[in-house]
């Protein structure tokens, strides 16, 4: 068929056609935005799951809501080296100019640009090619402290109070959580624990990798009364099915039951696994019939793709050591990938591997969904490493 009226949307972060299986989290995000414009008690929402789950598009879904509702937004991607101040810093400057601009003059919203002001004293920071400079003066002794978990309750409060200036309550949209530094979590943790009691209309809705939730917990005790973490996984068949068939028979397009059970087979219900699956049929098939030749015909391309892309991605950021720590993990089986059991398999002590499977976790490739247990971040990344290492064997065990 038509290459060019192909509906289906493999891509990080891309909408897919039909969002399916969503609709608890997506409530809840409406209920959140809802009680937040009403300047009542809300939990801040962290949406957590594997890659390829969909978190980044189930917060575009979140932005949109807030946007259509007259939030002031700011969508931020975290990213590994880069300290939550600076990673802010030109968002909330956006933030607060846009309520500048809004009406007549609004004492609240100049000193939440004079607090911001303070908060980047000292400190140069550019976005882009352009400085982020404010032609105002700065608040003197608030949020100018050096101190992160000092400083940025003190901006969100003056944020707060402007948007209450202005009737416009702000939504934070944050992805990839799990990269902030414990001591930067702690502090945004803290700031909006600050609006929330000066009841301020700032709510967070965030998304990140499963160990998020523990990652919450030990950056501040009380994280746990302050969100709800909905947690994404592969979605049942009903929603898979929906997913592949109503965006085909919009086109008046058939996909046969066969060719369901096939896409199901190798997709295993992950939305990204998915659109990848359906997106090669679509190209594969010579008319508007999807059947089982036609997505087995199309089961290679699609691996391929993925593993020059999903996967790949992820496999060339890895140390040989990592890699070799990896492939341990996928030679076992997935309930028994015990830290001990690693280490045996790599003729090491587990105190030894230690630092490494804390790298690991750092890079967002394991984490622990129980204790003493590790699983893979990426959804199949075991199936890739065996096709991407074929040959691997154990490092040889050292002389004693």
């Amino acid at each position: 068929m038509d290459p060019s009226r192909n509906p289906f949307a493999p891509g990080a972060g891309t909408p897919p056609p039909e969002l399916t299986g969503r609709q608890m989290p997506l409530e809840e995000m409406r209920v959140a935005l809802a009680r937040t414009r009403r300047r009542l008690h809300a939990k801040g929402i962290i949406a957590v799951g594997l890659r390829g789950v969909g978190k980044t598009v189930l917060l575009r879904e979140g932005l949109a809501m807030a946007a259509a509702d007259s939030f002031r937004t700011c969508f931020i991607e975290m990213e590994e080296p880069q300290p939550l101040r600076s990673l802010l810093a030109p968002h909330l400057r956006r933030l607060l100019l846009d309520l500048d601009r809004m009406g007549r003059l609004a004492a609240e919203v100049k000193r939440g640009l004079r607090v911001l002001k303070s908060f980047l004293s000292g400190l140069k920071f550019t976005y882009g090619e352009a400085e982020l400079a404010l032609d105002i003066e700065p608040e003197l002794g608030s949020a100018d402290s050096g101190s992160l978990e000092v400083d940025l309750p003190e901006l969100f409060s003056a944020i707060g109070q402007a948007a209450v200036a202005r009737e416009a309550p702000v939504a934070l949209f944050l992805d990839e959580v799990q990269y902030l530094h414990e001591r930067d979590l702690a502090a945004l943790i803290r700031a909006l624990h600050r609006c929330a009691q000066e009841q301020l209309p700032i709510l967070m809705i965030a998304a990140g990798l499963p160990h998020l939730i523990g990652l919450t917990g030990k950056a501040k005790s009380y994280a746990e009364r302050m969100f709800d973490f909905p947690e994404l996984g592969a979605l049942d068949r009903v929603d898979a099915d929906r997913a592949v068939v109503a965006p085909a028979e919009a086109q008046a397009v058939t996909v046969t039951p066969e060719a369901l059970d096939a896409i199901h087979a190798t997709a295993q219900g992950y939305p990204y696994f998915i659109q990848e699956m359906a997106y090669h049929a679509w190209n594969a098939a010579p008319g508007p019939l999807i059947d089982q030749d036609v997505v087995q015909s199309a089961v290679s391309g699609a691996m391929q793709r993925l593993d020059a892309s999903f996967f790949r991605v992820r496999f060339d950021r890895l140390t040989p050591r990592e890699k070799d720590y990896l492939r341990a993990m996928a030679a076992l089986e997935p309930n028994h990938r015990r830290a001990g059991e690693v280490a045996e398999r790599l003729h090491l002590k587990s105190t030894r591997l230690a630092p490494l499977r804390s790298g690991l976790a750092a890079k967002g490739m394991i984490y622990s969904p129980e204790f003493g247990n590790t699983a893979f971040t990426v959804p199949m990344f075991d199936d890739y490493l065996r096709r991407a290492m074929p040959h691997w064997v154990p490092p040889a065990k050292a002389p004693a």
